[in-house]
């Protein structure tokens, strides 16, 4: 799945001019923790400005507290970026300069492992230089979501559900020595295993294959060093 299938798009923005009040109310009134900013002249990405640029300020108490020796190695100049940060009155002087995007074609695992990256909760979504749409936490979480509701496809026959997840267990490195057989859509496992966890990694992965009713569970669990047999 491409970002473009699941963005939000048009994309609330505002003005590297705008007062943080105004900001901060927008962000109240629409439910969003994040405003892409967007330049007047050109309409081109600047910056981002999130919930957590608002947390340290003088109006709330927040304010941080420089120790002396952060003080000592920190120079006048990011000093006074910091003040600005803090005590700034529009967007400009609050705002991430330096923002990670993403193209509208690519695929999620893309914004999965960005997000990850760089530790952000959503992605603005450029496309030659303009904003085109955003996508959040949230919009991955509905996607799940819809995956997880939507209706199981016809069932299949047996022989294909097998087949499934026969293949599905050959990509993993603990499913080589687990037998599969189903009957009218019954998966029963067996063979033997030497990390009793491959028992439910290997349930879950019967569970995702469409058409499966029930797992049963016939693996037999041999312990490596005394090659004790424990069964399910």
């Amino acid at each position: 799945m491409q970002v473009n299938a699941i963005m939000t798009a048009p994309v609330i923005s505002v003005d590297p001019s705008m007062p943080i009040r105004d900001a901060a109310r927008l962000m109240l009134a629409h439910g969003i923790s994040g405003l892409p900013v967007v330049s007047k002249q050109g309409g081109g990405l600047v910056g981002m400005v999130s919930e957590g640029d608002f947390l340290r300020r003088p109006e709330l108490g927040t304010e941080p507290t420089r120790s002396w020796w952060l003080e000592w190695l920190s120079t006048e100049g990011s000093a006074a970026d910091d003040y600005v940060h803090v005590h700034g009155r529009t967007v400009d002087d609050v705002m991430t300069r330096d923002v990670v995007t993403v193209r509208a074609d690519a695929t999620l695992d893309d914004v999965v492992g960005l997000m990850i990256k760089h530790r952000v909760k959503r992605l603005p979504v450029v496309e030659d230089g303009r904003l085109v749409g955003i996508i959040a936490r949230s919009d991955l979480l509905r996607a799940l979501l819809s995956s997880l509701s939507s209706e199981p496809g016809e069932v299949s026959d047996d022989d294909r559900i097998r087949a499934d997840l026969e293949a599905e267990l050959a990509k993993q490195t603990w499913g080589g020595l687990v037998r599969v057989s189903v009957s009218g859509g019954v998966v029963e496992l067996r063979g033997a295993i030497f990390d009793d966890r491959v028992r439910a990694a290997t349930r879950v992965a019967a569970e995702n294959i469409a058409g499966v009713k029930s797992v049963k569970d016939e693996l037999v669990y041999v312990e490596p060093l005394s090659g004790l047999v424990i069964m399910p």
